[in-house]
């Protein structure tokens, strides 16, 4: 004898992903979730197929740490208990500005990233989200497609050793990262091509694991040193201390400058940056890896928010709608920020209600749209990007974006909005404010740093206490 309750809705989202994790726990206070993993994942913190660039410097920003933290409270605390480290920024980092400034640190930050590997990360969020037993994991399991119509999503055909079969839902979500095929699926089902934008720098990576050493395994900041896309080929290089007493580094050139695999290159390249602090630490550093390289950096944006027309019940979401030159850091806050967008939406609408998946699909833009105009903004000006020019936007937002780090550079005031955007804590209209106008135009004057510039064997000056703020 049926008690009357209504059957449980049910939800499909395509990808293991950390969005595709994040998303499903958001999910689960509305439906019982299904997510489909092509790959079989590692129960701890390894490596998995089908995710190259793990093996590369990852940077979870402060906005992105707040956002996991409220989709999963509990979980910066267990990452860290784990082995990650709490950053603050600008306190715990030694960086240098595209346009040639060492920035300011300063003892006190508002801040705070979480650096760890990429493996200790996913497995983290993972094994966090699937103790909830209304979510499923199928691996090895293909989405082959949505079932239903232009009008309305019904379920996703998927194909397990073999076997194909349906999954009904109420709602799908494409969380399946840069080899997300939701472009392709929605013209299957009669509806017309978004608009879609590419930009190449043509930044290639290389990475390798480290030994940090001596003492320098507790408390070392981040060293980074940005590439000037204004002086062709840009090359970069950060070290991000991560868990186990390793340094992470990550170097980047474009086109004419890219690094290579050759292990025997990788300090000879870290040494032709626009400083050479990198390679000088990295000298007396233990190599515990082969250097790993990868090329799948291309900024690449499906504005999906903007299709005339939309199906009910499916939604796209992180890396899928857009990747991003990862020299920037954005992507996994990115990710982190439109699940948040996610939650929020569904709080004040029914999962099925009318209007409901497009209202996600705007929503989640949000965050994409800030994050892709500091990565275009810079990467557009690199010769060879392609065919489509920068906008008239795009030079402003340079330029004026290089005038704020001049001002953050030397002025705490300016560097506190300057983190706030480039932390995903604000968008860049942030940077047009008038506190921040009166202080790109009439702001203080003086050195970027207090003291001489840094010199690749003075660790003194690296590891230094940061300055007090004025």
């Amino acid at each position: 004898m049926s008690d009357g309750a209504a059957p449980r809705r049910t939800a499909v989202v395509v990808g293991g992903s950390i969005t595709g994790m994040l998303a499903a726990s958001v999910l689960a206070d509305h439906a019982d979730v299904t997510v489909v993993e092509r790959d079989v994942l590692p129960d701890g913190p390894r490596p998995r197929k089908g995710l190259p660039q793990a093996r590369h410097a990852h940077v979870l920003w402060s906005g992105g740490v707040k956002a996991l933290e409220e989709l999963l409270p509990g979980v910066v605390d267990e990452l860290v208990t784990r082995g990650a480290h709490r950053v603050r920024i600008m306190t715990d980092l030694v960086s240098k500005a595209p346009s040639g400034q060492w920035f300011r640190r300063f003892e006190h930050s508002r801040h705070t990233n979480v650096l760890c590997s990429r493996d200790l990360l996913d497995a983290v969020i993972r094994a966090r989200v699937l103790k909830d037993r209304r979510i499923t994991l199928l691996t090895g399991t293909q989405a082959l497609g949505p079932e239903g119509d232009a009008d309305r999503v019904r379920g996703m055909r998927v194909r397990t050793a073999g076997a194909t079969t349906s999954l009904p839902a109420d709602l799908v979500v494409d969380a399946s990262g840069r080899a997300s095929r939701a472009h392709v699926w929605l013209r299957e089902l009669g509806l017309p091509p978004v608009p879609e934008r590419t930009v190449d720098a043509g930044f290639a990576y290389a990475s390798r694991m480290y030994r940090a050493p001596g003492t320098t395994a507790a408390g070392f900041p981040i060293v980074n040193v940005q590439a000037d896309p204004r002086n062709a080929p840009g090359r970069a290089g950060i070290i991000t201390p991560v868990e186990g007493g390793r340094w992470l580094v990550t170097l980047a050139g474009t086109r004419g400058g890219q690094p290579t695999a050759d292990n025997e290159a990788f300090l000879a390249f870290a040494r032709t940056l626009s400083h050479p602090v990198i390679g000088e630490l990295l000298a007396d550093a233990e190599p515990e890896t082969d250097v790993v390289t990868s090329r799948s950096t291309v900024n690449h944006r499906r504005y999906y928010e903007k299709a005339t027309r939309w199906p009910e019940a499916f939604t796209v979401l992180g890396d899928a709608v857009a990747g991003y030159n990862p020299v920037y850091g954005h992507g996994l806050s990115v990710s982190a920020l439109s699940v948040l967008a996610l939650r929020r939406v569904l709080r004040h609408r029914d999962l099925v209600a009318p209007g409901t998946a497009r209202r996600i699909q705007k929503a989640a833009a949000r965050p994409v749209e800030g994050a892709w105009s500091l990565a275009v903004g810079q990467d557009v000006f690199y010769p060879g990007v392609g065919a489509e020019p920068p906008t008239r936007l795009e030079r402003a937002l340079t330029a004026f974006v290089d005038r704020a780090v001049d001002a953050g550079s030397r002025d705490p005031r300016a560097l506190r909005v300057l983190l706030d955007v480039m932390s995903m804590e604000a968008s860049p209209a942030r940077l047009l404010g008038p506190d921040m106008l009166a202080l790109i135009c009439f702001g203080r004057k003086r050195p970027p740093l207090d003291g001489p510039p840094l010199t690749g064997t003075e660790w003194r000056a690296v590891t230094a206490a940061p300055a007090r703020e004025d």
